[in-house]
């Protein structure tokens, strides 16, 4: 589709775009003037990983466009879970800890967001007021449950015979109401979103136009998973954060820097600001040169979660302990005739262990790190692309092992 306005056009030409409920009704309404336009951050953590960064650059796309981008933050919502994309209920959180987690949620979006220019709002402003029986005969009507039970978030849990709680049950009615009361409080037209939550978009968009007669609009990304089909942000370590106290910004600069190469030229698109045509130069680089588009990448990334400084503070850790160890001044070397080796043969390998029984002590203890993730399974092996890995035995015995 030919776009007219630069919204759905930048959106587009970087990968942003899934489905829209009006695609050509959003688009004219965007090229005729800003947009308001919301994401919704639930509060169950005290910081949002990379699996929510698509969102937040959503945000900034819309920013950058001439838009006003909307942070809700979950503090009504938090208190209920969503059930979307889990096959098992969330654990209620106390007011204490959602009050917590928002306080140092709420500091990410000031570095890929210019505050001034939008609007930071909770959830429980209205949630929390609202009249349990007033709310159901108001609301609750124009809501099916025959329709409701039809919803992924709803239907994968009930196929998988995994419990759905009541209060869960209530979450895509809530995430509808929030919907509409920013479009009444703040002139709010747009929701954006993952995949996942189509569903709870298209309610809403629903249930304005039954309640208050205007159209709303719902726009989804695709789901982000790697080249070998993993869920964007998930490591063997856990949940990659985006605030330097849950994980350091080497560790961070690392991740990008270990992108498989057929993801390189999609994530440049979608996480950096870079122009698309220095995209398409790199992503065409080809051999070891496509290296040199990862570390692009980790910087581009990394400055924006983290500032300039921690970026290239990062990138001189990774030359010093890589590119120093591969020149053979200091680190030991392992070259493998392989795509992956044992963590525990490559412990050994590298002399970081006497033998494999120390090596499987080693890891068991907490001790063993691949590119500075621990790794607790004594099985786990160690996959080997076109850059090399580092492997640590505690905090300061490192070693490189690398595909030959």
């Amino acid at each position: 589709m030919r776009w007219t306005s630069d919204l759905l056009s930048v959106l587009d030409a970087r990968g942003y775009i899934h489905q829209v409920t009006n695609a050509e009704g959003l688009d004219a309404l965007a090229a005729a003037g800003p947009v308001s336009g919301y994401v919704g951050f639930d509060l169950t953590a005290p910081s949002l990983h990379v699996g929510s960064l698509v969102q937040i650059m959503l945000l900034r796309r819309l920013q950058q466009t001439g838009h006003r981008p909307v942070v809700l933050l979950g503090g009504g919502t938090s208190q209920v879970g969503d059930p979307s994309g889990r096959d098992e209920s969330r654990q209620l959180l106390t007011s204490e800890g959602i009050a917590a987690n928002k306080a140092t949620i709420g500091e990410i979006f000031g570095r890929f967001l210019d505050l001034g220019q939008a609007l930071v709002v909770d959830n429980a402003d209205w949630l929390n007021a609202l009249q349990y029986i007033s709310f159901l005969r108001g609301v609750g009507t124009h809501f099916s449950v025959n329709r409701m039970l039809t919803m992924d978030s709803v239907k994968l849990r009930l196929e998988r015979e995994q419990p759905l709680s009541f209060i869960e049950f209530n979450y895509m009615v809530l995430q509808a109401y929030d919907f509409l009361e920013l479009s009444r409080r703040h002139d709010v037209r747009l929701q954006l979103g993952g995949s996942d939550q189509w569903g709870n978009i298209v309610t809403g968009v629903e249930l304005a136009r039954r309640v208050d007669g205007r159209e709303l609009f719902g726009l989804t990304t695709p789901l982000i998973t790697t080249a070998d089909g993993a869920k964007m942000g998930k490591t063997a370590a856990g949940a990659v954060w985006l605030r330097a106290d849950a994980l350091k910004p080497y560790d961070y600069w690392q991740f990008w820097r270990n992108t498989h190469d057929a993801d390189v030229g999609r994530f440049l698109k979608l996480f950096t600001d870079l122009p698309l045509d220095e995209i398409a130069r790199l992503e065409a680089l080809g051999g070891a040169e496509i290296n040199e588009a990862k570390k692009v990448l980790a910087d581009a990334a990394t400055a924006m979660a983290h500032g300039e400084a921690a970026a290239d503070e990062a990138r001189r850790t990774a030359e010093a302990t890589f590119e120093a160890g591969a020149a053979g001044e200091g680190l030991p070397m392992l070259t493998v005739a392989a795509d992956r080796v044992g963590l525990v043969e490559a412990l050994v390998g590298l002399g970081l262990a006497a033998s494999k029984a120390e090596a499987r002590r080693l890891i068991a203890q907490g001790g063993a790190r691949v590119d500075g993730e621990p790794v607790a399974d004594p099985e786990a092996m160690v996959e080997l692309g076109a850059a090399p890995r580092r492997l640590s035995a505690g905090r300061k015995r490192h070693g490189v092992v690398e595909r030959g």
